[in-house]
């Protein structure tokens, strides 16, 4: 992936993701349930983005978040079986076996919520068997990381947690804040510039991307990256104006 935007030596880039529910393509409302909106086939959602140019895809198995153990793995692994670009795929992930599993079956990172927070060390093990191919989900709230589906603090703050699994081989960090996610109500920077200033992995942002700007605030902000879903689905701009945004202030 073109990340490591961050300092300068990669082009930022724009990820469009494929959230999947029960086999079908959504997008949720802050992270629940009941809120969600369908958008079709994963196989076919992942087909529009790459015919758009994509480089990468953000997979999620919702139902893996939220049970704790994948629910859409054979949707999933269609799509890993059909597109020719690196994928990141998080929801379920619990053990290191799960990751390992995943990596072998051809998904280029793995990114780690729950797990990671409950068993930091987990990031290590999996990083030693596949180097640079961990991503952990910080997802913050009113400047908490927040876990279990966003319904419990970590009592942590997203710096500290970032520095730590830095520490332990994490390849990079995706970051959302829940506190605008889904709303397409627009971005906060400052917390996506104050982990870009703490860490020396890359950070990629996730939640509330709007419009343009949006992205271009993130990319201004040293994120490396921007996971875009609603905005994109919704059409509020299309892959290629989001890219070619970014690509032209840069």
């Amino acid at each position: 992936m073109g990340t490591d935007g961050n300092d300068g030596s990669g082009t930022f880039e724009v990820i469009p993701a494929v959230d999947v529910q029960d086999g079908e393509v959504v997008q949720l409302v802050q992270g629940e349930r009941g809120t969600e909106k369908s958008y079709g086939e994963p196989i076919e959602a992942a087909q529009r983005w790459l015919d758009a140019g994509a480089e990468s895809l953000h997979l999620v198995d919702l139902d893996g978040a939220f049970e704790g153990e994948r629910g859409n793995a054979d949707a999933i692994d269609a799509v890993i079986d059909a597109v020719d670009v690196p994928t990141q795929l998080g929801g379920g992930i619990r053990t290191v076996d799960d990751a390992v599993d995943l990596l072998e079956r051809g998904v280029d990172r793995v990114i780690l919520g729950t797990a990671a927070v409950e068993n930091p060390e987990i990031v290590g093990e999996i990083s030693e068997r596949h180097p640079e191919s961990v991503v952990v989900s910080l997802d913050a709230k009113d400047g908490e990381v927040v876990v279990e589906g966003w319904t419990e603090g970590a009592g942590i703050s997203p710096v500290e947690a970032a520095k730590r699994y830095e520490d332990l081989g994490a390849a990079g960090i995706l970051f959302t804040n829940v506190d605008v996610e889904g709303r397409l109500e627009g971005v906060a920077t400052e917390p996506v510039r104050e982990l870009v200033a703490a860490t020396d992995i890359p950070v990629i942002a996730s939640g509330g991307v709007a419009t343009l700007a949006d992205v271009r605030d993130l990319a201004d902000a040293g994120a490396a990256a921007v996971v875009v879903g609603s905005a994109l689905y919704e059409g509020q701009f299309t892959l290629e104006e989001a890219q070619a945004a970014v690509d032209a202030a840069e």
